[in-house]
Parts: C-alpha cells; structure tokens; sequence
C-alpha cells in the first residue's frame, strides 16, 4: 500500500463503520428515573398480602403503583439536574448497573411473592397459582402503566399550552365541580343501584306468610329492597325477622317507629331472645348470621334491622358514618325503651358486621355502658378493630384485611391481640402494609369460609350469655 492510497483506505473504514451504527444502533439502558420508577413500585406491588389475589387485582396493584413511582421518579429527577447535583455523565453511566439492580431485585421478588402466594392458598385451600399468572401479570401492569404515562402526558401538554394561571384555573374548578357535584352524584348512583336492586326481583326470594313484607305487616315487601327481601326470606320459619328498608318512611324517626310496630305484631317481644342487628353500608344482613343465631337460641329469636344507606359500605363509610351510627343508636334506645314496659322482657343482643360493627359499637359511650345495657354484643370484622371491646365477643381472622384497614397503618403495625391467626401472617411495612391491605379489600369476601372477611355462621353461634 502507497501513502497517497492510506487516506483513501481510512476514509472507507469510517464509512463502513458509520453504516454500520446506522443499521445497527447502540441499546441504550433505561434512564435511572425509569429503572427506579418501574422498579421501586413493582417490589412495593409484590410484598406480602393477606389474601390469594386474583390476576387482575395483582396487575391494578402493579401497573398504579409502578406508575406512580414513575411519576416521582420524574420530579426527582428535574432536580437531581441541577447544579450542584449528580452530573449528566455521571447518571449515564449508572444507568446499566442501576437496570441490572432492579432487573435481580424483581425477578427474586416474584420468586418470593409466588412463594407466598401459594402458601397462603395452601392454609386457605385455595388452589396453586402457575407460572402463567405473573406472565399474565406483567403484560397488563405494563398496559396500566401506558394508559397511566399517557394520561400524565396529556395533563403536561395542556399545563404548557395553557400555561400555569389557567391550569391552575382549571384546577380549582375541578375542585369545586368534584366537591358539589361528585358527592351528590356519588349518592345519586347509590340510588340508581338501589333502585335497579329493587326492580330486579330475584326468583329465589318469596315473599314469606308471615314477617316484614308480608300479609299483614306494616311495611310493604317492594320497601324492604333486595337486601331486606333476601333478609326475611331467608330466615329459618321458626324465628322472626323484622326489617325496614330506607324507602320504607321518609324519615329515620318514623323507621324506627315502623320497626317498632312490626316487633309487636310479628311476636317478636314475645321471644325469650331479641337481637338487634345492624346491616352493613348497603342494608346487607349476612343470612350466615341469621342461621347461626337460629341454632344458637334455637330458634326461640327475634331479629330487626334498620337499612340506614343504599350506598356499598365503602361509600357510607366515606360519607355517611355518623348517619349509620345515628341510626344504630336510635333504633337500639326504641327497643330499650319499649322493653321497660313489658313484663316479660326479652334478653337483648346486639350485633354488627364490618360497618355494622362500627355503627353497632357507637351505641354505646364506653365498654361499661355496653355490658349494662345488653346481654351480649358480638362484633364481626370490624374496620380497624375500632370498637368497643368489653365483654363483647369479637370475630376477626388475622387475613381479614377489613380489621388491617386504618390510615394508622401507615405508620404503625395493626392490633391483632383479638384477632385469631387462620394463615400466614405478613411482616408489617411502613406504607406498603397499608397499600397490601387496601388492594386485598378488593376480594375480602372471596375467600373460603373461615377466612378474609368470611365468618358465617360463628357470627351467630358464637354469640355470648349475660
């Protein structure tokens, strides 16, 4: 080769070597913001939980929170850029060594969840999960974390085109819109439901000879709603089960009054055992409860619910707590007070599941009251565990995310002293406890009997002496 042929040759290696980065471009690890982000928030959405969790719950959970780790990946990340800080050239050369980090750290995550979660279905008698449910999962966590970026895309283009005083404009008057308008629509699809629940009649239920609803009674059957319908016609023969439905008067005063009467002509003073149940959010009365009271008194029991929502129990739990408890107590003192006047009066109960037990508890302003006051109370799942305890009889399994649920969860592990260990017990976590609990809300009740929020017939069985 002669040396006017040498830069010739050069300048066709540099040619053929800038070819080839064009057909074949350099991978680029993930900026450090992504790896953390899609990282950190898959390993919170893999820890622990109480319950087998289904693939869809499994793939919310994943895809929200990895899409919010994102997000504060982002603003962390506008200010790692500034002076001062990690530099550009250095951030670039984390970037594999961070990716390969998280890549190990998930991977051994799934082994570990896929281990619980086979263990927990194992104490529950659940079946066993295959590798298929994390493939499953990860193609649909990725679907919600595209839809979640999309979404946060869409906001930051309108923040710039509109700029920051009219976003925050807008803002504000979503706000508002929410405050005036998204409760009362909250409540107004209650009513919706409730009266779809009321129009759809089941052919199971029948309307019962004797009872609410029934000949004679004071209130029609139509006004007892799904849930109360359920209630009486599910009821063994030999008890008495009064219900008032919300429809049933326009006012709290005059159901309770209603609910007087029926006691009255259905017998139900007469019986050696009254029981006064308080439904859950909805007007919900487990029929479970209502068999195990019937082999607890042997059948010699009256029952009377009050429906005081037709909202889910989560929603009367938002907005209409102390309406739930307002009507527990008032429904419980009008029992009190027409017992005084009887000769023979009936040993007096009270019961309440889940929102129930919190409306049932608030009857009473301390543990002492609530012994003098009945014979026995029994609670069942209550939120938190956030009821008066005394001599009650409290039913909670320790899988049962209703009685894990609190915002203290937060910051401090849940009080399980009453609770009864039925599976593998998670380690708390500092906020992912909370997030866990919060996800497993979701199947509370799809669980085997014994478990979760399920607790059948112990509700009634289980119930004290005086």
């Amino acid at each position: 080769m002669t040396v006017s042929q040498a830069p010739a040759l050069h300048d066709q290696r540099r040619e053929t070597l800038v070819a080839r980065t064009v057909l074949v471009p350099r991978i680029q690890p993930p900026r450090l913001g992504t790896s953390l982000g899609i990282g950190i928030g898959t390993l919170a959405s893999l820890a622990p939980g109480l319950l087998p969790r289904s693939v869809g719950t499994q793939i919310a959970l994943t895809g929200l929170l990895a899409a919010l780790a994102l997000g504060v990946a982002g603003i962390l990340r506008a200010l790692v850029r500034q002076p001062g800080l990690l530099g550009t050239r250095q951030q670039t050369r984390a970037r594999m060594p961070v990716a390969v980090v998280m890549a190990v750290l998930v991977v051994g995550a799934v082994a570990h969840a896929h281990h619980w979660q086979n263990t927990l279905r194992a104490a529950m008698g659940a079946p066993r999960i295959a590798v298929d449910y994390w493939v499953r999962c990860g193609l649909g966590a990725a679907v919600v974390v595209g839809v979640c970026l999309g979404i946060t895309h869409t906001i930051a283009w309108l923040l710039r085109t509109l700029g920051f005083t009219r976003a925050a404009s807008v803002g504000i008057v979503l706000v508002l819109v929410l405050q005036f308008v998204g409760v009362p629509a909250v409540v107004t699809w209650g009513e919706s439901v409730y009266a779809r629940a009321n129009a759809a009649v089941d052919p199971t239920v029948v309307e019962p000879m004797s009872g609410s609803g029934g000949p004679g009674s004071v209130v029609s059957w139509a006004s007892l709603g799904a849930h109360g319908r359920t209630f009486v016609s599910s009821a063994p023969e030999r008890a008495v089960a009064v219900y008032i439905g919300v429809t049933a008067a326009p006012d709290l005063h005059s159901r309770v009054a209603l609910a007087i009467q029926e006691l009255v002509r259905s017998g139900g003073f007469e019986r050696s055992h009254l029981v006064v149940v308080v439904p859950t959010g909805s007007g919900w009365i487990d029929p479970k409860a209502v068999e195990g009271f019937d082999r607890r008194f042997d059948g010699d029991v009256a029952l009377v619910g009050l429906q005081y929502s037709y909202l889910p129990s989560w929603a009367s739990f938002a907005f209409g707590r102390n309406e739930a408890a307002i009507a527990a107590r008032s429904l419980f003192t009008a029992v009190e007070d027409h017992l005084e006047g009887l000769a023979h009066k009936p040993k007096l109960y009270l019961y309440g599941q889940s929102l129930g037990a919190l409306s049932g508890s608030a009857v009473f302003a301390d543990d002492a009251d609530q012994d003098r006051r009945t014979c026995a109370t029994l609670w069942a799942g209550p939120p938190g565990g956030r009821v008066h305890r005394g001599g009650a009889t409290v039913l909670a399994n320790s899988s049962d995310p209703v009685i894990w649920w609190s915002p203290s969860l937060l910051w401090r592990p849940p009080d399980l002293t009453a609770a009864r260990i039925d599976a593998p017990i998670p380690r708390w976590l500092p906020g992912i406890s909370f997030l866990q609990a919060s996800a497993d809300l979701l199947a509370a009740l799809d669980t085997p009997r014994g478990h979760g929020h399920r607790y059948d017939a112990d509700q009634g069985t289980r119930m004290g002496s005086c």
